[in-house]
């Protein structure tokens, strides 16, 4: 029994990168330090696109963007959005659950039923925000479990995670970015000197979750950061940010593959699917048979060829995933683990990039812009050292398959 990773076709849409639209709707929290164009800045830097909008008046809570006129509710009729963030005033999730459950869930679910009402296949994506650095003082007289950081923090986490899964919607799980590198690492200051709203370093974390949550990729490598923050600190919470939410995306609500492969015995093939945060899927074995099964085993003729694809939907019947790939049973060696036929390395490069495969190949090289700079022809060596420093992207096509890897030329 052989087991071979399955490839997603590559699009043409999808070749250089992935490309969103958000619209990010709360308060100042997302206006300081302009958050939406931080994370913007950093999906670009790493070959992907996200295009914002906001609507983020001061201290506006759930109800202030819930009211049928509000400046929100004409900003999701704007267009088909691909996400749309939803943050809480910064203490209203904290507060006792009966309060939040009479004060606050009403309104996520008429914004996000407005936002599914505008556009079926828009994720709603809750915002979880940080405790204040030494909890809610007022508050937390009348309900101790807020006056610290911590509690607070454990509300917040309680909260928004309840209005997602209640909403059939994500989570965007900046707080628990912000514990850990807490913990982890004091001298960096994630606050301003009102010990509640983000510092420059506050901010750029919480980019990256959004990186991570819409992307569903890690930001590490990137070589963007504000000025206010060191490369060193960079990394650490590009680091932070990719692990909290990658490591545990059926937490979030987050759509992931987790597992798509097939096992192979002669003409018997197992195709198996695991992902988090999916409703149904379809394989297409390209025979005139399909299952619905994620992990099913189909038998094929030989001397012949097919064309399987795997579709998965959410509960709306909105596309999440579209695999493609193919099986010869004329040469059944011909389906092979890609991982093990195609090697590159160094990556990041300063100069040379080794392109070792046991397959003939095709090789291009594009700049993030989708500008062609090089190609190859089952060569084993591309040139990158007059090439500028930055990201690229590296287009590896054999007779059946094809995938493409991030490069960074240091």
């Amino acid at each position: 029994m052989k087991k071979y990773f399955l490839l997603t076709l590559l699009l043409p849409s999808l070749l250089f990168g992935q490309s969103f639209d958000a619209l990010f709707l709360g308060n100042s929290y997302i206006q300081y330090n302009d958050l939406p164009s931080m994370v913007s800045e950093l999906a670009l830097s790493l070959g992907d696109t996200l295009n914002t909008e906001s609507n983020t008046p001061g201290a506006w809570s759930l109800q202030s963007h819930a009211a049928s006129n509000s400046s929100s509710m004409q900003s999701i009729r704007q267009q088909a959005w691909d996400f749309v963030i939803i943050q809480a005033q910064s203490q209203e999730p904290s507060f006792p659950p009966l309060q939040v459950e009479d004060q606050t869930y009403p309104y996520a679910t008429i914004i996000v039923d407005s936002i599914l009402e505008n556009d079926i296949c828009t994720e709603p994506m809750f915002f979880m925000t940080w405790g204040r650095k030494n909890g809610d003082d007022v508050n937390g007289v009348g309900y101790p479990q807020i006056a610290t950081y911590l509690g607070m923090q454990q509300r917040l986490r309680e909260s928004y995670l309840e209005m997602a899964f209640d909403n059939d919607a994500s989570v965007s799980p900046v707080g628990m970015a912000w514990k850990r590198s807490i913990a982890e690492n004091s001298d960096i200051e994630l606050y301003n000197s009102d010990e509640s709203h983000p510092s420059v370093a506050g901010s750029y974390l919480t980019a990256c979750v959004f990186y991570s949550a819409i992307f569903k990729e890690s930001c590490e490598g990137s070589n963007y950061y504000p000025n206010d923050i060191t490369a060193e600190e960079a990394a650490n919470l590009q680091q932070i940010a990719s692990e909290v939410v990658l490591d545990s995306l059926a937490t979030w609500n987050i759509f992931a593959v987790q597992d798509a492969s097939v096992e192979q015995f002669e003409a018997t093939f197992t195709f198996n699917f695991e992902a988090t945060n999916y409703d149904n899927l379809v394989w297409n074995f390209g025979d005139g048979s399909s299952s619905n099964e994620a992990n099913v085993t189909h038998e094929f003729n030989l001397d012949s060829a097919y064309a399987i694809t795997l579709s998965v939907f959410d509960a709306n019947g909105c596309l999440l995933e579209l695999d493609s790939f193919y099986i010869d049973t004329y040469n059944l060696s011909d389906v092979v683990e890609f991982e093990n036929s195609v090697s590159i390395s160094p990556n990041p490069t300063s100069d040379l990039l080794h392109i070792d495969s046991v397959l003939k190949f095709s090789a291009q090289l594009y700049t993030i812009l989708g500008v062609k700079v090089r190609e190859v022809d089952n060569e084993s060596i591309i040139d990158m050292s007059n090439l500028p420093i930055g990201n690229y992207t590296l287009l590896i096509q054999t007779k059946t398959k094809s995938e493409h890897f991030k490069i960074t030329k240091k």
